[in-house]
């Protein structure tokens, strides 16, 4: 049985942004276990989303209808157990706004790859307001981004 450390687990966060921002198919699906499940808050559609090809797909499309991409602002990694929690920016270049939340990630002990996903984001998807984010929390004095990259 392959032992995973914490810095495997985080490099693979780390990719799996990166393929996220390329929208690269292959490069999603192999981040994933084949039954891979991503949990949202409500209020989207078809959630949760389930297995690896739909996680690729779906994260696919938001960089073409969205123009989405997204910042890791922090990564913390489990050293007892196969799990990680991540904070993020989700940036959506096509209408200028963006979202900030949190995800846990489980991952599988026999292949290291990401069986779980939750997502939670830091504030309700407000409309009103061009980034959803904590109020009055001082983003730029934390070393955040402020805007996509």
């Amino acid at each position: 049985m392959p032992k995973f450390t914490p810095a495997d687990h985080a490099a693979l966060i780390r990719r799996y942004f990166k393929a996220c921002n390329d929208a690269d198919y292959q490069a999603l699906v192999d981040c994933f276990t084949p039954d891979a499940v991503h949990y949202f808050p409500p209020g989207l559609p078809e959630i949760p989303w389930r297995t690896a090809d739909t996680i690729a797909k779906k994260w696919i499309w938001c960089v073409s209808e969205l123009g989405s991409q997204w910042t890791i602002e922090k990564i913390l990694v489990g050293h007892d157990s196969p799990e990680a929690v991540i904070e993020w920016t989700h940036w959506k270049n096509k209408s200028g706004t963006a979202l900030r939340g949190d995800e846990w990630y489980r991952f599988d002990p026999d292949t290291g790859k990401i069986a779980e996903i939750r997502a939670y984001y830091a504030a309700p998807a407000d409309k009103g307001v061009k980034i959803n984010e904590l109020f009055d929390f001082d983003y730029a004095g934390r070393g955040y981004h402020l805007k996509s990259e």
